[in-house]
C-alpha cells in the first residue's frame, strides 16, 4: 500500500496533524493581539485618572470598590484553572466590557467634553474588547471547547449606579477601565502559556 493510499483512509489523521500550525497561527496571533491591547488599556486607565481631578490623581487616593453586576475581576484561583475553562472566562469578561465602556463613554461625554483623546479611547477599547473576545472564541472553538453560555447584561444596573451624582459616576468608570485593563492582561497571560516556547 502506498503512502498515498494509506492516508486516504485515515484522513482523520492527517487532518489532525495538519490543523495544528493553524491552531498554532491562531494562538499566536490573539496572544499580539492581547498583548498590544494590554498596552492600550494601560493608557486609557492613566488617561481617564488624568482627566477626573482631585482626588482621583492623587497618589492616596484609595477609591471605594464599587462592584459592577455580572463582571467581576480575575479570581486568585483563575490561574489554577484548565485553560480552556480560564479561556472562556476571558471571553465571557471580554464580552461584557464593550457595554461598560460605552456606558462611561457617555459619562465622560458629559463630565469631559474637551477631552476627546480620553472619548476616543473610551470607544476604542469597546472595539477592542470585542475584538478580543471573538478571538479569543475562535481559539476556543479550535481546541474544540464547549461554547460559554450567555452572560447577564451588566450595563442596565451600572448605570443605575451613577443616577447618584457625579462622583458615582467617575468612580463606575475608573472601575470598568481597571477591570478592562485586569481582564486583558489575564487573557494575554493566559494565551502566553498557550503559544508554542510560552511559559509552562
Amino acid at each position: 500500500m502506498s503512502r498515498r493510499e494509506g492516508s486516504l483512509e485515515n484522513p482523520q489523521a492527517d487532518s489532525s496533524v495538519s490543523s495544528l500550525p493553524l491552531l498554532e497561527a491562531k494562538i499566536h496571533q490573539t496572544h499580539s493581539l492581547a498583548r498590544l491591547l494590554t498596552k492600550y488599556a494601560e493608557q486609557l486607565l492613566q488617561e481617564y485618572v488624568q482627566h477626573q481631578g482631585d482626588p482621583f490623581g492623587l497618589p492616596s487616593f484609595s477609591p471605594p470598590r464599587m462592584p459592577v453586576v455580572g463582571l467581576s475581576a480575575p479570581t486568585p484561583g483563575h490561574a489554577g484553572l484548565p485553560a480552556p475553562e480560564r479561556l472562556q472566562l476571558d471571553a465571557g469578561a471580554l464580552a461584557a466590557l464593550p457595554p461598560l465602556l460605552d456606558l462611561v463613554c457617555r459619562l465622560q461625554t458629559e463630565l469631559n467634553p474637551r477631552a476627546p483623546l480620553l472619548l476616543r479611547r473610551l470607544e476604542d477599547a469597546a472595539r477592542q474588547a470585542r475584538a478580543l473576545s471573538a478571538a479569543v472564541e475562535a481559539v476556543l472553538a479550535a481546541l474544540g471547547a464547549e461554547p460559554r453560555g450567555p452572560r447577564p447584561e451588566p450595563a442596565a444596573a451600572a448605570a443605575a449606579a451613577t443616577a447618584a451624582g457625579v462622583f458615582p459616576a467617575k468612580v463606575l468608570g475608573l472601575r470598568v477601565c481597571g477591570l478592562y485593563r485586569e481582564w486583558v492582561s489575564r487573557t494575554e497571560a493566559d494565551l502566553g502559556q498557550l503559544v508554542p516556547g510560552g511559559p509552562a
